[in-house]
This record gives structure tokens, sequence and C-alpha cells, in this order.
């Protein structure tokens, strides 16, 4: 799968950007190359869906259907959502939410987040710790002009993440598709968090604890894009609210 999301729309953590891509042996491309070069690579199965200049979306099926851990993508009412991986309560969440028995993940998490962005009780952390299994997905909402994602705890799913030429963030779970967008500058997404476009980064398994970039270097001696990880040092003061307006679209104001 494959994400861009155009500088001016969202602003990824400063940390992703190398400080020294002139001295990387790989360059980073432009936003319309990279998903060209994504799609050609099997432009027979390939889907692909832009929004402007804003967002563009990119998905191949998997390369083998009856694995555990799937890939899907879908829309619902100016919603998008690519999914990977797989719930292991499922059920129970489909009938938590009043939902078809038709419903899967993808679908799952694009009304699970139409539900909680307009009138959901429950924070967003606490929804994410209710998902049994291994995912990591992102959203495009076309409607709010908003991208969520968020990868599990487990580690059996992986996201990358990083900047390209032209200052766009990119996200894939393909780590040779980030490393040709973005040369030095990106990172794996840190597991057990959430990033919302306007809000920022945080962990949803450690939701009171900041996120600390650490830097780091590469077997070129080039400086990177940092990693992130849960500074277990600190605490954020103010405690999360749990009222109607602790949804996901306003999850990151509550830090």
């Amino acid at each position: 799968m494959l994400g861009i999301f155009n500088k001016g729309f969202v602003q990824p953590p400063q940390e992703l950007n190398s400080p020294a891509p002139l001295k990387s042996s790989v360059k980073p491309k432009l936003s319309q190359e990279i998903l060209r070069d994504f799609v050609s690579h099997d432009s027979g199965n390939a889907v692909s869906i832009s929004f402007g200049d804003a967002t563009s979306f990119a998905y191949l099926p998997p390369e083998n259907p009856f694995s555990i851990h799937q890939r899907m993508f879908c829309a619902v009412d100016g919603i998008y959502c690519i999914f990977l991986g797989s719930l292991n309560n499922l059920c129970h969440l489909i009938k938590q939410y009043g939902l078809s028995k038709g419903t899967n993940e993808a679908m799952f998490v694009i009304e699970a987040y139409r539900t909680l962005r307009d009138r959901g009780p429950y924070p967003a952390d606490q929804v994410l710790k209710d998902l049994d299994g291994s995912f990591g997905f992102v959203v495009y909402d076309d409607n709010a002009k908003t991208v969520f994602a968020a990868l599990g705890g487990n580690e059996e799913i992986r996201l990358f993440w990083g900047i390209s030429a032209d200052g766009s963030a990119v996200i894939s779970d393909k780590l040779e598709v980030i490393e040709a967008s973005c040369g030095k500058s990106f990172a794996p997404f840190p597991t057990g968090c959430m990033f919302h476009s306007e809000h920022g980064l945080k962990s949803f398994e450690h939701p009171t604890m900041k996120m600390k970039a650490m830097p780091r270097v590469d077997s070129e001696g080039v400086m990177c894009g940092a990693n992130f990880k849960v500074d277990v040092q600190s605490k954020i003061h103010s405690m999360p609210r749990v009222g109607s307006e602790a949804n996901w679209a306003l999850w990151g104001s509550q830090s």
C-alpha cells in the first residue's frame, strides 16, 4: 500500500527529515514519480486514487490471498481506508458497533472512525486498545480533510513513513518503496502509536506519555529520519477527557 500526503496538508514530525540528504546515495523522488513507480510494478492489479494535489492512495492486492494478514482497501461516504492485518475480535466489534455480518476490517475501521468522529464517547486511544490482533491502517477523510494512521503494538505488521523530494509525507508497508521514494528521510512507523494530520504523533498504548525522537545513522554513516519511542521518563499531566468531544477527530487536543 501507499499513501502520499502533500506537505501543506499533512505535517509529519520534523525529525523524519534527514539532516544531510545531499550525502545520500539515493535521492528522494517527487510525489507524482513515487505514485507512478508504485503503480507501474503491477499496473494490471494496482488501484490508485488521487484527490487533487493533496492526497494519493495506491493499493495492490495481497500476494497470498489466503494469508491471515490481509490487505484491504475500501471507501464509504468520502472516507477511504487501507487496512493491513486482521482482527481476532472482529465479530465482537461488529456486534458492539451494530454493523452487518459482512463487515471486514477496513469497513469496520471506517465505521468506527466515522462514529467516533461525530458522536463517540470514547477517546481514540481506548478504541485502538480494544482492537485485538495485528493491524496497521491509514484513513483519509475527504470530508474533514484529515489523515489518521495507526499501527498495532505486536510488531507483526510494519509500516514505514518518510518525506518525498517535494516535502510530502509518504506511508507504505513496503520498506523498499519508502527507501526508493524518500532517500534517507524515513523511519519505521512506531508500533502502538497513532498519527493525526492535525495533532501529530501519539502512543495509544501509553497515552499519558510523550513521544521521543531517537536519531539514527545508517551503514553509510548518514543521519536518517529518527525512530520514535515512548519517553518513559515523561508524562502528559492533563488526563484525557472521556466526554463526547474526546473523539478521533479531536484526540490530539487532549495532550
